[in-house]
Parts: structure tokens; C-alpha cells; sequence
């Protein structure tokens, strides 16, 4: 807290100068010695220290740079939702980051729109961080952002790309594989889906992946629904599902849409999971707690921060490295909401 002069005002804080009178130093050995400058004495050190404390000194972002000539911070561009995946990974990459002593500036965008984009990219590059972590899905980088992340180091995840970036993904068609293999094998004769927003990479990816395992097992491909991630998305695709008799299976491309959709099939009559299976990917908190519990893909979304972490930090050391994608496998969890497709009407 700032103090008050005696006339009332409000003092301001101390600043380098001020630790540096009273520990009788110059304002660059307070420099050196709060920078790690193993040049300082000891007992110089100590006296900056000892000042530092008493006067409640706090060294800014600002000077840190100017001394160091390093952020020690590092951004991150998001989508401003509230989706659970956006915040486990960003929960991951601060964890990571705040290990190493970085700390972590967020910059959101409103849109999957370039310009968007562009403006939070632009935004923390003025910040002055070290590196940016590009969390949305670019399915085309503009001229700018090709700048940009070539001119700061970027790891990209979502399926982003950038002729600049590392990526660290998760494998979404071998996603989609694993829920609609589960299905087929449980005896459906095909699985319907709903998809995610079709200018998600990851949406695209997985509808891919649920096409191509059909295909492959010679079954027939049912018209694809679209949802928006929300659960109010997939309760109304679970409405047109219910009135489908023929139905029995369906592969939902996230666990916030497939309790929509569940909740729309109880409503409908329609049991889940001895009339109709469903299958989420994610993996959230609440899948394992739903009414039947939810079979799912996971996906380890606090991993994926911390390796997106971790890459940039090897790129940062070593900036002439060739890029090295990195890719995280889901995994099937089944739990209460599939079940072997009823025969001879039993």
C-alpha cells in the first residue's frame, strides 16, 4: 500500500534510487544484485536486500527488461469462452511457466476472425513477452500473423498452423476413431454424429475421423448435425436424434454437447443408454457424475499446456532448433452411457 505524506498526498513507491540511498549503493549495483549478477559481493547484496525489505520495493516488468533485457513472460492467445478445455489448458501452461519463473499475460479474442487475432498477437507483442502461445484454431495465418510469429517464438495447439510455429495437438481423428470404433463394436450398425463448429480444426478433424471409420467398416454414413460446443447446442440435436427411431448410437464431438443431447433423449423417452449409446470427447469433471455417467475420449488438456510450455521454453534456448510437432494420443473411458445394440427387439 502506498503511504500518505504529511500533507495528506499519497507518496509514491519506492523506486530503484531510493533502495539504492539507503544501502549506499549505486542505482546499477541494486540492478545487478536483483538481477542475479554474480559479480555482486556478498555483503553488497545483502545491504540491497536488506533494503529492498524494508522499503517494500516491488521491481516492475519494466525494469526487469530494461536491466535484463528479458520478460521472463510469456503470452497466450485464447478464445474468450468458458469452455472447461480452454481453462484446463490454461491451467497447464501456467503451472509450467510459473516453475521456471515465468509468469503468464493472456490475450483474448472475441472471434475466430485474422484481424482478431492479429490485434491480440499485436497486443502482447507489445507487451514485450519472450514467447506467445497461440491457443485458437487458424485454419489460414494472414500475412501479419506470419510476421508476428515469426518475429516471436510460437508454439501453436488446436491444429493451428503458421510457416513459424511448433504445434502440439492432439491426434482428433484418432479421437473420433476411438468413439466410433467403440460403437461399431457394441454391435450398432452405424453412429450418427454431432459435430463441433465446422471452422474448428478440431470439429473438422473429428467428423473426418468418424467419416473415414464408417467408410472403412462398409457401414452407412448418416447426414452430419452441428452443434456450437454449447450443451443448449447438442439438447437440440439430441431433439431431431430422438425422433429418429432408427438411432442407436451417436458420437458427440464434445462432453458439453453430449449432455444436451442426453438431457433431449430423457425428455423424448428415449432411454440412454439401452435404446441409444452416446459418446462425448474430453473427458471433463462432470462426465464421470451425469446421469448415466458419460463414456468419453479424453483429452489431457493441463498435458498439452505444459508440453506447449515446454517447447517454447527448448525454442526460446535454442531459436535455430528445427521445429518438432508433438503429438498428445487420447484415450477411450467407457463408462454407463454405451452399451451392446439391442437384437430382435430385446
Amino acid at each position: 500500500m502506498k503511504s500518505e505524506n504529511t500533507d495528506g498526498s499519497t507518496a509514491r513507491p519506492p523506486g530503484m534510487t531510493d533502495v539504492a540511498r539507503l544501502a549506499g549503493v549505486s542505482p546499477q549495483t541494486v540492478s545487478r544484485t536483483l538481477a542475479g549478477h554474480p559479480n555482486v559481493q556478498e555483503k553488497t547484496r545483502a545491504k540491497v536486500l536488506a533494503a529492498v525489505d524494508q522499503l517494500g520495493y516491488r521491481r516492475n516488468n519494466a525494469a526487469r527488461m530494461l536491466s535484463s533485457g528479458r520478460s521472463r513472460t510469456v503470452g497466450v492467445v485464447m478464445l474468450q469462452t468458458n469452455f472447461y478445455s480452454r481453462t484446463a489448458v490454461l491451467y497447464g501452461i501456467e503451472s509450467a511457466a510459473r516453475q521456471v519463473g515465468y509468469s503468464v499475460s493472456t490475450a483474448t479474442t472475441a472471434s475466430l476472425d485474422t484481424s482478431a487475432i492479429e490485434t491480440a498477437l499485436s497486443r502482447l507483442a507489445d507487451q514485450g513477452v519472450e514467447g506467445i502461445i497461440l491457443a485458437v484454431p487458424l485454419a489460414h495465418a494472414s500475412k501479419r500473423i506470419e510476421q508476428l510469429t515469426s518475429s516471436t517464438p510460437t508454439v501453436t495447439i488446436d491444429g493451428s498452423r503458421t510457416s513459424a510455429t511448433e504445434v502440439v495437438a492432439v491426434d482428433q481423428s484418432l479421437a473420433a476413431r476411438l468413439a466410433t470404433r467403440h460403437l461399431l463394436e457394441l454391435g450398432h450398425e452405424t453412429v450418427w454424429h454431432v459435430a463441433g463448429p465446422s471452422q474448428w480444426l478440431d470439429a473438422s478433424s473429428r467428423t473426418r475421423g468418424w467419416r473415414d471409420t464408417l467408410e472403412e467398416a462398409g457401414r452407412t454414413v448418416p447426414p452430419e448435425l452441428e452443434g456450437d460446443w454449447s450443451p443448449a447446442s447438442g439438447y437440440r440435436n439430441g431433439l431431431i436424434l430422438g425422433r429418429i427411431p432408427d438411432v442407436t448410437a451417436v458420437f458427440v464431438a464434445s462432453d458439453e454437447m453430449a449432455f444436451g443431447v442426453i438431457r433431449a433423449l430423457h425428455e423424448l423417452g428415449r432411454r440412454v443408454p439401452e435404446e441409444i449409446s452416446v459418446v462425448g470427447v474430453d473427458d471433463i469433471a462432470l462426465a464421470e457424475y451425469c446421469s448415466p455417467s458419460l463414456t468419453t475420449v479424453a483429452q489431457p488438456f493441463e498435458q498439452m499446456g505444459g508440453l506447449a510450455m515446454a517447447h517454447l521454453l527448448r525454442h526460446l534456448k535454442d531459436p535455430g532448433a528445427p521445429a518438432e510437432p508433438a503429438s498428445v494420443e487420447p484415450a477411450l473411458v467407457v463408462r454407463g452411457s454405451t452399451a451392446p445394440a439391442r437384437t430382435n427387439g430385446t
